[in-house]
Parts: structure tokens; sequence; C-alpha cells
């Protein structure tokens, strides 16, 4: 009986039970925590676990308002079905900006008609009404060839899925069905990698780890006036300057107050506001200003509340507007 009683005071004081970060959500915002993970584990030798999950962000919010995790991963803003998801079950939570993606339209290296796509034809490509007929790239562009379309993207519980359907075809969550959809953003790689007649949208640390395997297409916009602008490929440069629109936007993580009375989970979320600045490159995303994090950490120690969006994504965020927008929460 003493065996038994000894064992489990072992296993209710073991720091790998006792002591884990629960994260989940974004695989858009994964390779970010994974790194910040794995620098707070090797920091704090083993006293603390962080897990990572990659239900994307739908998937993520629904686990986090259940008060099932600790940190949220997100690529877009909670929306208000969440927030009032999180009101019901008292889960209160601080929304830190950490970094900007840019989501890439790919297809396949061997694709040689296309360098650049218009809104407009995104569009006409992903509108819930091409379903079952736009399936082929003269459909698009008379001057493409009249071969079959192959769709890749991102699944629904997916904040990509959000983010892209609201810049491209004007409504979160409106979109063909009839495509290859996943949460996995290696899945949607894989696929456009081994397709010709692909087309795809992935975030740009996929498409950065693999440029080898994928080409990344232009967006052309339009200025103020109406005129046509050069097709812009993704970069930090055009990200930072603004010119890589509709498709930059801000991630987040979000973290539940009542989780930040854990010790595990406050030193975690002051060591990823310390090192978040330093490892959002080495994954191939754009960092935000020294000011943004400065702005955010004073957010977290102060603990407040809530969120600066009134529960939908702002397509075209640029970097500056949200600065704007979190000097006023």
């Amino acid at each position: 009986m003493l065996k038994l009683s000894a064992l489990l005071l072992f296993v209710w004081m073991s720091p790998a039970l006792a002591q884990t970060v629960v994260v989940d959500g974004s695989s858009t915002v994964y390779p970010i925590t994974e790194a910040v993970a794995e620098e707070f584990q090797k920091e704090f030798k083993g006293k603390y676990k962080v897990t990572v999950g990659t239900k994307g962000t739908g998937g993520g919010f629904k686990r986090f308002c259940r008060g099932e995790t600790d940190v949220q991963n997100a690529s877009r803003p909670i929306l208000k079905l969440e927030f009032d998801a999180c009101k019901e079950t008292g889960i209160k939570f601080i929304e830190l900006p950490i970094a900007y993606d840019a989501t890439v339209v790919v297809v396949h290296p061997k694709n040689e008609w296309i360098k650049d796509i218009t809104v407009e034809e995104l569009k006409k490509i992903w509108e819930p009404s091409a379903q079952g007929k736009v399936t082929k790239w003269n459909q698009i562009n008379p001057k493409w060839p009249d071969q079959p379309l192959k769709l890749f993207g991102a699944g629904s519980d997916s904040g990509t899925f959000d983010y892209f359907t609201e810049a491209i075809v004007g409504k979160a969550k409106s979109s063909r069905g009839d495509y290859t959809a996943s949460e996995d953003d290696n899945t949607l790689v894989q696929g456009v990698s081994q397709e010709k007649n692909a087309i795809g949208y992935i975030p740009m640390a996929y498409y950065m780890g693999n440029t080898a395997k994928l080409k990344a297409v232009g967006i052309i916009t339009k200025d103020k006036k109406g005129k046509v602008l050069p097709g812009v490929l993704p970069s930090r440069k055009t990200v930072e300057d603004g010119s890589y629109q509709p498709l930059a936007r801000p991630l987040f993580i979000y973290i539940s107050q009542k989780a930040l009375n854990k010790p595990e989970v406050k030193e975690y979320a002051s060591f990823f506001m310390k090192n978040v600045a330093t490892l959002v490159p080495s994954v191939q995303y754009i960092p935000l200003p020294a000011s943004a994090y400065e702005m955010a950490t004073k957010n977290l120690n102060s603990a407040k509340l809530g969120t600066v969006f009134d529960g939908h994504s702002e397509v075209g965020l640029r970097i500056e507007d949200l600065l704007k927008k979190e000097a006023k929460h």
C-alpha cells in the first residue's frame, strides 16, 4: 500500500504531467509556436512541457472556449461566435499579435502559363458558383490552356480559409467545395507539388520551405484610381511596405486569463513575448516592429482582456493599421 501511495505521489508531482502548457489552433502559427516551445523547454531544462496541436484556428477556438487549452494560435482574429462561446463558459483572454503572414498563391513549378493573377480571377476560381462549372484554366483566362484545374486549399476549420475567402470572394467561409481541402498545410504543399495543373493557397512559411517544389504567383491589384498595378510577389519587403495585398494578415496568440494563474503558462507567455521577434524570421514569417512587441508585452503584464477587432478579420490591414488599433486598446 505504501509503495502504491509513493507511486501516486510521484505521478502527481511529475512536471511532465502537472506542468504542461497546452496549445492548439492554427497550423499557420504552428512553426512560430513550435520554435518558441523548443527554446522554452531548453531554457527550463525539462521543468515545463509544451504540447502544440494543429486543429486549425476554428477547431482550436472550440477547445480554447471549452477551457481545454491554455493558449490558442490564430491566423485571424477571434470571431463573434467564438467570443460568445468563450463568454458562455467564462473564458476571458488576452489577445497578442505576434507576426505577419503572406498567404501565397502557388502552382506547380512546371506551370509555364501563369506568372501573375488578379483578385477577380482568383474569385472566379474560388467563389461558390464556380463549383462544378469552372473546371479548366481557360475558363479563368482565355490565354491559359484548355487543361483541368486541380484545386488545393485550406479546410473549413482553418483561419487561412476564413481570411482567404473574405479577402478574395468577399465573404468569410464562402467557397466552392469541390477541391482538396486540409487544415494541414503540408498536405497542400504535397498536393500542388505533384500536379502540374494545380493551384492552391498556403501560408508563407510553408511556401518558403518548399520553393523547389512550388512556384509563387504574383497578385495583381488596382490603385485607388482603378489603374492596374504590376503583380506583386510575397516577401518581407512587400508585406512591410503594404504592397502585397489583400493577402497579408496579422497572426495572433490568445492566452486564457485563468491559465495565467499556472506558473508554467505565466513563464511560457513571458518567454514567448521576449523571444518571438527573434524566432519569427527564422521560420519565414514577418516580425512586427519592436514597438508592437513592447505594446503586446505591456498588455500581457497588465492582463488587458478582450479583442481590438469586432468579430471578423479586416482585409488589407497593414502593419501600421494594426499598430494604431492596438494603441487604442
